[in-house]
C-alpha cells in the first residue's frame, strides 16, 4: 500500500521538543465517514494543534483538495507546501514510514493514522509495541472507530469464512472512542439498539453520535486512552502477532 503523510500546520504555538509523539489511529469501514471526519479536524482551528496525518490511498475520496494539497506522485518522498501544509508520500510499511517521518514530526503535537476501510486495526496498534525504536519515538494515544449508523449492524452480522476475522467487529472491539456517524439516516430507537450492541462488544469505549463526522476534536486527540491491558483481555496474542502478516 501507499502511505500518504500530510503535515498540517495549525495556528497555535509550536510545542516544546518532545521525544515521544502521541498517535491516534482512525479506523472504520469503507464509507463510514473517516475522511469526512479528517477534513472536519483539518478545518477546525479551535484545537490549535500541529499534527501529521498518514493515510492510505485506497479510498475513493481523499482528503479534501481545498484543505490538503493532493500529491499523486508515488516516489519515495515528495514534499510540497500549499495552503499551509507539507505533503509527502511514502512507500513501505508503517514502521518504516514512521521512522522516516520522525524527524519531521518530532515537533508536532500528534500524528493521526487513517487506516483503510477493510483494515483490522490490530496490526496498526501492534506497530507501537513490536519495535523498540518506534516505542522511543511514538506512543499510541487512542483508537477512534467511525461507524455508519445505517449499515453497521449489517457489517457486524456479516458471516466470514472460517479463519477470517470480521473487520468491523475488530474495529469496534479495539476502539477507545466510537463515532456513531450518519445518525440522521436512522430512527432514534434503532440508534439505541446500535449503541447497546456496541456496548456489548466494548464496555469502555465512549460513543459520540454525529452527522458528517462533526465532533469536537478535543474528544479525539490527546486522549491517553489506549489501554494495553484491556486489549490483552480480549486478544491475549496481541503482542505475539507479527503486524506484517
Amino acid at each position: 500500500p501507499v502511505l500518504r503523510a500530510t503535515l498540517v500546520q495549525g495556528e497555535g504555538p509550536v510545542m516544546p521538543s518532545r521525544k515521544v509523539v502521541p498517535c491516534t489511529v482512525l479506523t472504520g469501514f469503507l464509507g463510514s465517514g473517516k475522511t469526512t471526519l479528517l477534513n472536519h479536524i483539518l478545518a477546525d482551528q479551535t484545537h490549535k494543534l500541529k499534527f501529521a496525518i498518514i493515510e492510505n490511498e485506497f479510498g475513493a475520496v481523499g482528503v479534501d483538495d481545498q484543505i490538503v494539497a493532493q500529491q499523486e506522485n508515488t516516489s519515495e518522498e515528495i514534499i510540497e507546501v500549499m495552503n499551509g501544509c507539507i505533503c509527502c508520500t511514502v512507500r513501505g510499511d508503517l514502521v518504516e514510514a514512521l521512522k522516516r517521518l520522525y524527524k519531521k514530526v518530532a515537533q508536532f503535537d500528534a500524528v493521526i493514522i487513517e487506516t483503510t476501510g477493510l483494515a483490522d486495526p490490530a496490526p496498526v496498534a501492534q506497530t507501537f509495541f513490536v519495535d523498540e525504536k518506534i516505542q522511543r519515538m511514538y506512543q499510541l494515544d487512542g483508537i477512534i472507530t467511525v461507524v455508519d449508523a445505517k449499515h453497521i449492524m449489517q457489517h457486524l452480522d456479516e458471516e466470514k469464512p472460517e479463519g477470517v476475522e470480521n473487520e468491523s467487529v475488530e474495529q469496534v472491539a479495539f476502539a477507545d472512542r466510537v463515532l456513531l456517524n450518519k445518525t440522521d439516516l436512522v430512527e432514534p430507537d434503532e440508534l439505541a439498539k446500535i449503541e447497546a450492541r456496541i456496548k456489548s462488544m466494548n464496555k469502555t469505549a465512549e460513543i459520540f453520535r454525529c452527522q458528517y463526522g462533526k465532533v469536537d476534536p478535543k474528544h479525539l486527540l490527546n486522549l491517553q486512552a489506549f489501554n494495553l491491558d484491556r486489549v490483552l483481555e480480549f486478544d491475549p496474542e496481541f503482542l505475539k502477532a507479527d503486524p506484517t502478516d
